[in-house]
């Protein structure tokens, strides 16, 4: 069994916490996404499991076994970092066979691995070059490869695609997904990009200021996000909040900001109905904000109005940065919409969709 274990765990420094409380389980070939802005805790949480921060509190299993003490040569876990670290005058060959041979792992066995890894990452024919001869990509499958050879039973990676470019970035996380079903191993990742951590993860953990926020499954996460700042972080254009009040008229309710007034569905009436007179914050996410001539049928649809700021064509969706009043905020419209900058425009919100979170607590109203 691989399942990691975090129970109560601190990492401070001085009278900083840079880690406080952490308790979360990563299954058994789970692969699991540490997500948060940079200073969150997230390479701190996975250098602690690899042995390479000491725990001020608490403890951390690998399977059964508490590893607090254990040093990192012993805790059957392999490592691929941010910088590659290869040697640059060894072959790829041996940069992933060097630490077989210092555990003093048996020629034909080293050979095997070694074999087997580089068929898995697609670098056979490349064995024979030193690391300058190639690519960021290739490096970055070297790198893996190193790893791999340990057959360790959790793999940690610590932002192992931030010195690519964007293109190879998205087939490099293709490659990694593939490995991992393909290992069947538990996987550990960090990053501080949300789109991988999307794309990537059984379940994601989004951590803030050494906190964890939420772990769930990336659906989850978008859908039904605990507090503001997991509905702020994940998503992209990120999700638009509203300070208002909820205000009750003639059985309705509404979400009053002070510039726009927008219907609460009748279905949700009974959840929210308790903060009736109360400030709230209001979220919805860019991709509920449409057109009315091209919005999508049978949308439980609040009007309102805005002027255009910015307007953004990707090709495949517009990006509207308008402004209401007070308020800035983002629509992912469709593209057949002709809008310019300075248009004033009419938009629909999707109140089926709609987000609700209490001012004081920024925790989700559920």
């Amino acid at each position: 069994m691989a399942n990691v274990t975090y129970k109560n765990v601190f990492k401070r420094y001085g009278d900083v916490a840079v880690i406080s409380d952490l308790n979360m389980e990563v299954a058994d070939k789970e692969f699991v996404v540490f997500v948060g802005p940079s200073g969150c805790g997230k390479s701190t949480s996975l250098r602690m499991l690899a042995g390479l921060e000491e725990i001020s509190e608490g403890e951390i299993l690998i399977g059964d076994r508490v590893v607090n003490d254990v040093p990192p040569k012993d805790r059957d876990i392999a490592m691929v970092f941010q910088s590659y670290a290869l040697y640059p005058h060894m072959s790829v060959y041996d940069n992933m066979a060097f630490g077989l041979k210092l555990r003093k792992t048996p020629k034909a066995d080293i050979d095997r691995r070694v074999k087997e890894a580089a068929n898995i990452l697609g670098l056979e024919n490349l064995l024979d070059r030193k690391p300058k001869q190639l690519s960021g990509g290739q490096r970055q499958r070297v790198a893996v490869g190193r790893a791999i050879v340990r057959e360790p039973a959790v793999f940690l990676m610590d932002e192992p695609l931030s010195n690519l470019d964007a293109k190879l970035r998205v087939t490099a996380r293709a490659e990694i997904s593939k490995l991992h079903k393909r290992l069947g191993t538990t996987f550990i990742y960090v990053t501080h990009d949300q789109v991988e951590a999307m794309t990537m993860g059984d379940r994601i953990a989004v951590l803030s200021d050494g906190l964890l926020q939420q772990i769930d499954s990336p659906r989850n996460l978008y859908n039904y996000p605990n507090n503001i700042f997991v509905a702020g972080f994940i998503g992209s254009p990120s999700m638009n909040f509203f300070d208002g009040t909820l205000v009750g008229e003639e059985g309705k309710l509404f979400v009053d900001t002070g510039d726009f007034r927008v219907r609460v569905p009748d279905d949700r009436k009974k959840t929210f109905g308790s903060y009736v007179g109360k400030e709230v914050v209001f979220g919805m996410r860019p991709e509920h904000v449409h057109a009315p001539e091209f919005a999508p049928p049978n949308i439980d649809g609040q009007p309102i109005e805005a002027t255009v700021e910015i307007v953004e064509l990707l090709g495949h969706e517009l990006h509207l940065f308008m402004n209401s009043g007070k308020y800035s905020f983002v629509g992912t419209v469709d593209t057949r919409m002709d809008v310019h900058a300075g248009n004033r425009i009419g938009l629909v919100f999707d109140m089926k969709n709609m987000h609700l979170f209490d001012k004081k607590s920024e925790q989700a109203i559920r």
